[in-house]
């Protein structure tokens, strides 16, 4: 895991372009070709702060700590009374006669320890930087809708027989969007492509893994990521949340053709 050189407690992948030590969201300073940090950018005859592709938060990584402690939380509720996961799990049947919350409860939950430490020690990694560059709201957005995502593909493509649970739909969201952010910040994002394949091909292999979760998280965190950083500034904002909106509106429409097909 790399971290910023000024702020230690913050995992990052962005480098200086000149000096080559990892920055922060926070730390980046725009140069002519690629970023710079702010040692580099004070060195210049007019250094000039960024304009950030979106409006970065600064300090601590709340939203990133608060899901792990939800996450946490949620296991622990686990373990104190087994009948939480039949309540809350994704299972078809329950959500097609009414239950939708199910699909967005089920991200919280976990199938045992190893499962909620992978997936945390994930979150902890990445969504920290990318928690940075793309400020809280945007990133609890993303990583919402990245669950959903998970969830909508689960419903209209696992068998009906199965229960599902894990936020593992978000951490792919995530590492789609690590993976679209980086591209348009001109980092090396081959290590990211690199752990998507790994889990993509564990994902596929292993048995009793939902791929539906997982590539419908990757898929919603890859066009959420896209919305987010490619429009131009002036309109960015209008289109970020827009986009948003209508992905929303995609998902419900799909749960509801797939709830008519089940009740029918």
């Amino acid at each position: 895991m790399t971290v910023c050189y000024r702020h230690p407690d913050r995992p990052t992948a962005l480098r200086c372009t000149r000096c080559e030590r990892y920055i922060c969201g926070d730390c980046m300073r725009s140069a002519a070709v690629g970023q710079h940090c702010v040692d580099c950018a004070q060195q210049d005859a007019a250094p000039r702060r960024s304009r950030p592709l979106v409006r970065a938060a600064s300090g601590t990584p709340v939203i990133s700590y608060g899901l792990i402690a939800l996450n946490v939380l949620a296991f622990i509720g686990q373990m104190s009374s087994h009948q939480l996961d039949s309540e809350l799990v994704l299972w078809s049947p329950a959500v097609a006669e009414g239950q939708l919350y199910r699909l967005l409860t089920s991200a919280f939950l976990h199938y045992g320890p190893m499962h909620l430490l992978l997936n945390m020690w994930a979150l902890y990694v990445i969504g920290p930087s990318l928690e940075g560059m793309l400020g809280r709201i945007r990133f609890s957005a993303l990583y919402l809708l990245s669950a959903l995502g998970g969830s909508v593909a689960v419903y209209l493509l696992a068998p009906l027989n199965t229960a599902t649970a894990g936020a593992s739909g978000a951490i792919f969201g995530l590492f789609g969007a690590t993976l679209i952010v980086g591209r348009r910040l001109r980092m090396d994002v081959g290590w990211v492509a690199a752990v998507i394949g790994i889990n993509l091909v564990f994902t596929f292999t292993i048995p009793r893994i939902s791929w539906q979760g997982h590539v419908g998280g990757l898929l919603t965190g890859l066009v959420v990521a896209l919305a987010y950083v490619y429009p131009p500034q002036q309109s960015r904002t209008r289109i970020q949340a827009w986009a948003s909106l209508a992905l929303l509106a995609l998902f419900v429409a799909l749960i509801w053709w797939r709830t008519a097909e089940l009740v029918a």
